[in-house]
């Protein structure tokens, strides 16, 4: 059953809005929460091989999905959408981290209660759906039109509407709120999860304010891009993957091209290094310490940032105005 909690104007200026559904059949209430952990595991250093035909499994896309609507004014969040549907029945920690990645890039809608256009122009405050696990409440937040109508099947309350939001804003007022987690999708039976306070607090510890280097690699590619990308590695907080050999020397981990070429692998989370998979540590870098290890080794070509997906590759030529920093 969805509750609501109340909310001032401010936390959704400018957040476009749209009316929900007529109510339909009931679907069960969703009672699991998926269990995360923050350490980070520690093994030996790695070198993985990327580009076409190069890895033995599917590697991820490059680009993200195109856009889809299964409501009309409700664009989807397609990579997180992709990632709940991917869970499997038990969620481990690795699958919460990779929903958790996913989460940080686009939007998300929460359910108001009544018009949230008309709420929001007569400057009132809005209720927020929420929903109850015992004595712990839970905000509620939607991937997309099918997943709102979910809900409002669910607890036959069609007099709602929704709200998109950046998903930094959504985490940034469950972490405000007296909140125990947020609930993504809860009544899509098969792709839903909850993910923590605690984690959505540590992943925005840990990321840029803006996100701005995730939002590059989602958004549709152009001509611009990969001087886009390079700019932002300027600025950014960044991280590398690597660990400490038996003779505890330091290394990073690299990936080899299809034709053999040497690109330091650069990421813009460490979630991003989690979902890899390969048990590498995340290591923080800043661009002018990334300047100084590409010019210190002339025969690393390049980059690929977030090679867990969506990936850019970028040559020396593009990191021009990277290796100015050194």
């Amino acid at each position: 059953m969805a509750l609501f909690s109340r909310r001032g104007k401010s936390d959704d200026e400018q957040a476009p809005a749209a009316t929900l559904g007529e109510a339909g059949a009931a679907a069960p209430s969703p009672e699991e929460r998926a269990a995360a952990t923050e350490d980070v595991p520690e093994v030996g250093i790695s070198i993985s091989t990327f580009g076409s035909g190069s890895a033995p499994t599917a590697r991820p896309a490059a680009e993200a999905p195109a856009r889809t609507q299964t409501v009309p004014g409700l664009p989807d969040n397609v990579l997180l959408k992709q990632a709940l549907a991917a869970l499997p029945a038990e969620p481990q920690n690795t699958d919460v981290m990779n929903v958790m990645r996913q989460a940080m890039q686009g939007h998300l809608y929460v359910r108001v209660q009544g018009d949230a256009k008309a709420l929001l122009a007569d400057g009132q405050p809005l209720n927020i759906a929420a929903t109850a696990i015992g004595d712990q409440r839970f905000m509620l937040a939607f991937t997309g039109g099918a997943a709102l109508q979910d809900s409002v099947r669910v607890d036959g309350d069609s007099a709602t509407s929704a709200i998109g939001q950046p998903t930094v804003s959504v985490f940034q007022n469950v972490v405000a709120g007296p909140y125990a987690g947020l609930f993504l999708d809860h009544a899509s039976v098969g792709a839903r999860l909850i993910l923590p306070s605690e984690l959505i607090q540590k992943a925005l510890e840990e990321s840029e304010p803006t996100l701005a280097l995730k939002a590059l690699l989602v958004a549709e590619r152009t001509t611009q891009t990969a001087a886009d990308v390079a700019d932002a590695l300027t600025r950014v907080r960044l991280w590398v993957a690597g660990n400490t050999d038996e003779a505890g020397r330091i290394g990073l981990a690299e990936a080899r091209t299809a034709d053999g070429r040497r690109r330091l692998e650069v990421f813009s989370h460490p979630l991003e290094v989690i979902a890899v998979g390969r048990g590498d540590r995340p290591l923080p870098l800043s661009g002018e310490q990334l300047a100084k290890a590409l010019s210190a080794d002339p025969e690393i070509s390049g980059v690929v940032v977030d090679p867990a997906g969506p990936w850019i590759e970028l040559d020396r030529d593009d990191l021009a105005p990277v290796l100015a920093l050194a």
